[in-house]
């Protein structure tokens, strides 16, 4: 029996995603037990990671209702920059923002939450490249391997994987 029996895990995906910030999350969420989606702007093309791990999404984001999935993960590297102007993208990650989901994200992908408008009074962490990006937001940055701000979780970098996990895993959001 895992910690996360029941739970619908979503994650987006796209071209230049961070090998190991999709693998990782994503076997370590399934054997806890939770079932993972991936989601990308298609499900025809093949996504490269940014170190050539070949990824097909299993649903196209403009069917993905928010209301089914109870994480979302947000994987780094730079399918960020581009997912983020997908409306679908911003809408999805909002709307579970809203619903008070967790919501976690590393390296990169906190571009993502930026563009959703869902950082402001937040604390957050992330790669260093995008530390004015997060402040300008109106997040605090601070150099933590992760940072659980209520239903944000947020890391900087695949050094901070088995962290980030945990914090994904043991967030009391999931076992109440």
């Amino acid at each position: 029996m895992g910690l996360l029996d029941g739970k619908k895990v979503l994650m987006f995906v796209g071209d230049l995603f961070e090998d190991l910030e999709l693998m990782y999350p994503k076997i370590r969420l399934v054997e806890e037990g939770a079932a993972v989606v991936l989601a990308g702007l298609d499900t025809k093309n093949t996504f490269k990671g940014y170190h050539g791990y070949p990824v097909k999404a299993d649903a196209c984001l403009s069917d993905i209702n928010p209301d089914n999935f109870d994480i979302l993960v947000i994987p780094g590297g730079f399918a960020p920059d581009k997912l983020r102007r997908d409306m679908d993208v911003k809408n999805i990650t909002r709307k579970m923002h809203e619903q008070g989901k967790i919501i976690a994200f590393i390296c990169h992908a906190g571009w993502i939450p930026i563009s959703a408008g869902i950082v402001n009074g937040y604390t957050c962490t992330s790669t260093r490249g995008i530390i004015d990006d997060l402040e300008n937001a109106g997040a605090k940055w601070v150099n933590e391997p992760v940072v659980v701000d209520r239903n944000l979780i947020s890391s900087r970098a695949p050094d901070d994987l088995p962290a980030f996990c945990r914090a994904i895993i043991q967030h009391p959001n999931n076992h109440s």
